[in-house]
């Protein structure tokens, strides 16, 4: 049975169940503005560049462009997801299982995130930051997911083209941009979230098969 040269994995939503604690922390940031935040707006900022996402939460708002302090804001909602994130930070059913699983096999594995480093260090602390040969985060490259940068540097750091890596995600966003970078991409959750790449639900009993081989006919 083939392997993937790399797996790329995302890391909130698909690897960490900590979408819940960004969701207290934007919802404490939007009433400073004024405003409760709805789960339809919340859901269009999944996935995104932090950048990304106070823009779309000012605009929410109706934050005037010139009373908008994005510096302010990304320290004041990232400095806040820390103090959550050192509260303890669950898994996503299945993830650590098959991390160990992939490890174990030797396959190389990188952790491609929109979150910005300051924060993901914070995460690295669950999520062993001993079993990625690299981390990217969306802070250190020009352009962040959806863009492909993020998974074009990842690939480029475990040493293999993209189009030879499995990308997991979770958000349109990630899954968009796996797919721009030319990876083959599974995603997890409730629904699918991109066309084009493979969904299966959670990483609950996954097999080196479910990495392996040309998942496109799957």
């Amino acid at each position: 049975m083939s392997q993937p040269s790399a797996v790329l994995f995302d890391m909130d939503g698909t690897l960490l169940d900590s979408e819940k604690l960004w969701d207290v922390a934007v919802a404490e940031f939007t009433r400073s503005l004024g405003m409760e935040i709805t789960p339809e707006q919340r859901a269009t900022t999944l996935g995104n560049a932090t950048a990304h996402a106070l823009r779309k939460l000012f605009d929410f708002a109706g934050v005037p462009e010139a009373d908008r302090d994005y510096a302010g804001a990304e320290a004041w909602v990232s400095n806040r997801v820390i103090e959550l994130f050192d509260g303890g930070i669950p898994w996503q059913p299945g993830a650590r299982e098959t991390l160990d699983l992939l490890g174990s096999a030797g396959v190389p594995l990188v952790l491609v995130t929109n979150t910005v480093r300051g924060v993901t260090e914070h995460a690295l602390g669950t999520l062993g930051r001993d079993r990625f040969v690299a981390t990217v985060c969306g802070d250190e490259v020009a352009h962040p997911k959806p863009a492909p940068d993020p998974y074009l540097r990842g690939a480029e750091l475990a040493g293999v083209p993209a189009s030879a890596c499995v990308a997991v995600e979770d958000s349109p966003t990630g899954a968009r941009s796996a797919l721009a970078a030319g990876c083959t991409v599974l995603t997890v959750g409730p629904d699918p979230v991109a066309d084009g790449a493979i969904h299966r639900g959670t990483l609950v009993g996954a097999t080196l098969a479910d990495f392996s081989g040309d998942l496109s006919r799957r």
